[in-house]
């Protein structure tokens, strides 16, 4: 049963409000003194807008917020004690002391993170909108942010998907006047953020950030709205900083002290105090007592925090990964001679539409992916079945959707990407490399992020530039992304149905001039597990490794060479993150030889790292230097002559295959 959230009086919005006032104080001296071993960004006088808004939240209930987090950790029921240990680096911080003042992590309360990064918040709170609305309960998504993220991309992007889905989500904008040192008057054209609004057709309100009785009236209304099924709304909270950007900073550069000082005689707390007190709603006893309560409360939490334990150095590299991907070894059906042939398409097609039928909560994002199947087939007769909430067409946004994706995925679902071409995604880098790949470890485990983020890679059809990208390379080296590049049907679907059953963010990269090639794949359900390299054609020789395209070409140059006696044994890694170095060790302990054949250019490559590792751990098994053979280090070009150029072909392989056989 979920739990409801018990209607607070005035009394209690004080008493949360100086929870947070006087914690942040404490942690304020704790700055000064050296606990704190990195950045601190207090909330004090914003204290009644995470109090008025939290204040009709429940657990399950997601909120997302940015560096200056602590007030909203707090209202949403976090202990004081975990806030500050996670301040002082403890493991008993809420974050296992991974993440400090800006990376506050509390999933059992639905606290989903609060991020360094401008904007990601905005996206995230939309994406657990998504989850809620696809998984039919009356949860709300809530993004807490500054005006700065009011000039930013995801502001944008995430409130029009918002609108356009009719998502329950409340975003909440704390203009505290300054982004970081810049007065938002000087950065914004439209300084009014709530009038930005209408124009993604939402319901939006100003307020009085400084007045918890109008916020928590506004956040009242907006909750309801969210959860009946009527949308988003946009709330403006138009408030002020008393303290630094962060502690330890200058503060009169760009501000004066008249100015602070005008703004401390509006505190919220102090305001809160007198209307208590003139309504005879309270005595100064009564307050008085709740003052002392919650400075008691903030010193046990201060000592509770300090005297602590650190993490140990050991758990430094845990949770990178999510424990559920760690599964048994997998038999793949050994291939038959009556085995039927399919596309590299229509095989992944039937992979995504197994997992789809058993997992409801598998839901597809992308242009065009929708009733007209995709660019490429890929969700072909899907929208059919599943309608627009599962096959989502989305705007033209990669940051926002791919953002969109990440929370989702944290709250809950199992987002799908479908962003046709790889060149398109580097607009959503960010969201991947940032928050995608970071969550889980962020959070000690405690948020999954299963994202699947598939599209096509390669040189060919004369694209040009923009639609020839391959990047594996370049997504293999973030920690907490797996990397995977098939190159036949009967890998792409098993590795496909992995991807859409493991914990991890997955790209999936499928060379475009592969999708129409057929192949055998096995009737029945199958799985290939990530890190497992495959014999593509034994051989005595020369090993070669290949990926995607690479692959086909190889098979084909080693046929020409086996005619000249020389036998190439080929291996394809699969996938790059996890990388099999002990296969490709194996098969060079046999051949003494080692050759890498790799489309994209070839400086800090993959066939680098694969060079580096054999080299490190293999060197006495070789014969000859290993050498790596790549496609021109230069952006694609459009002429056919031109983009053959820039390629390895056939007979280039074949020779360099030859050359090192040689040595």
């Amino acid at each position: 049963m979920k739990s409801k959230p018990q209607p607070l009086n005035e009394l209690e919005l004080y008493r949360k409000m100086l929870v947070i006032r006087i914690v942040e104080e404490r942690l304020a001296k704790s700055h000064q003194r050296g606990l704190i071993h990195g950045a601190c960004h207090t909330y004090v006088g914003q204290e009644a807008i995470a109090t008025g808004v939290c204040a009709h939240l429940r657990s399950e209930d997601a909120i997302f917020s940015t560096h200056r987090g602590h007030g909203h950790a707090l209202a949403k029921g976090l202990e004081p004690g975990s806030l500050i240990a996670e301040l002082y680096g403890r493991e008993t911080g809420c974050s296992r002391g991974r993440g400090g003042s800006m990376h506050l992590f509390a999933p059992e309360i639905g606290m989903l993170g609060t991020s360094g990064i401008v904007g990601p918040c905005i996206l995230q709170a939309a994406g657990a909108g998504y989850s809620f609305k696809l998984m039919k309960t009356d949860n709300v998504g809530v993004a807490f942010f500054g005006d700065g993220a009011a000039n930013n991309g995801a502001f944008h992007e995430g409130l029009n998907m918002a609108s356009i889905w009719n998502l329950p989500v409340l975003f909440v904008c704390e203009n505290n006047q300054f982004a970081t040192e810049v007065p938002f008057a000087s950065v914004a054209g439209n300084p009014s953020v709530a009038a930005r609004g209408a124009a993604y057709g939402m319901h939006s309100v100003e307020l009085d950030g400084n007045d918890v009785l109008a916020v928590e009236a506004a956040a009242r209304e907006a909750v309801q709205r969210a959860r009946s099924g009527g949308g988003p709304t946009l709330l403006e909270c138009k408030t002020y900083r008393t303290r630094p950007h962060a502690e330890g900073m200058g503060d009169f550069t760009y501000r004066t002290k008249d100015d602070v000082e005008q703004w401390k005689t509006r505190c919220p707390i102090k305001r809160l105090r007198e209307h208590l007190l003139t309504g005879k709603k309270a005595t100064a006893a009564q307050l008085e007592s709740i003052e002392q309560e919650v400075h008691d409360l903030t010193e046990v939490a201060h000592l509770f925090a300090e005297n602590s334990p650190y993490p140990s150095a050991e758990s430094a590299t845990s949770h990178v990964y999510a424990a559920t991907s760690l599964v048994a070894a997998r038999d793949v059906p050994a291939p038959t001679a009556s085995e039927r042939e399919l596309s590299f398409m229509k095989a992944t097609l039937e992979a995504l539409s197994e997992e789809m039928a058993r997992n409801p909560k598998i839901f597809v994002l992308g242009e065009g992916i929708g009733a007209r199947g995709g660019n490429f087939a890929t969700t072909n007769g899907l929208f059919a079945l599943y309608g627009p909430e599962r096959l989502r067409d989305t705007p033209i946004c990669e940051r926002g959707f791919v953002g969109l994706a990440g929370g989702a995925a944290m709250s809950g679902t199992r987002p799908v990407v479908d962003f046709m071409f790889a060149d398109f995604v580097l607009d959503a880098a960010g969201e991947i490399i940032n928050q995608i790949a970071k969550i889980q470890y962020m959070s000690s485990g405690r948020l999954e992020m299963p994202v699947l983020l598939r599209g096509c890679i390669g040189i060919g059809h004369a694209a040009a530039t923009h639609h020839s990208g391959s990047y594996y390379a370049m997504y293999a080296n973030f920690p907490g992304l797996r990397v995977v590049v098939p190159s036949s049907p009967r890998d792409a679907k098993g590795l496909l149905k992995t991807a859409l059953t493991c914990g991890d963010p997955v790209l999936f990269l499928e060379h475009r001039e592969l999708m129409a090639t057929k192949g055998p794949v096995p009737e029945g359900e199958y799985y290939i597990d990530f890190g497992q390299a495959a014999v593509v054609r034994q051989g005595s020789d020369v090993t070669v490794v290949a990926l995607a395209l690479m692959v086909h070409k190889t098979l084909a140059a080693s046929e020409l060479l086996e005619v000249d006696g020389i036998s190439v044994e080929l291996i394809d890694p699969r996938t790059v993150a996890p990388l099999d170095i002990e296969t490709i060790l194996k098969s060079v302990k046999k051949t003494g030889r080692l050759l890498i054949v790799d489309e994209a250019f070839g400086p800090f490559g993959i066939g680098a790292e694969i060079a580096a590792q054999l080299a490190d751990i293999g060197f006495d098994e070789l014969d000859a230097p290993i050498r790596r053979l790549n496609g021109k280090a230069s952006p694609t070009p459009y002429s056919p002559t031109l983009e053959a150029a820039v390629v390895p072909s056939i007979d280039l392989i074949a020779q360099t295959i030859r050359d090192l056989y040689a040595e």
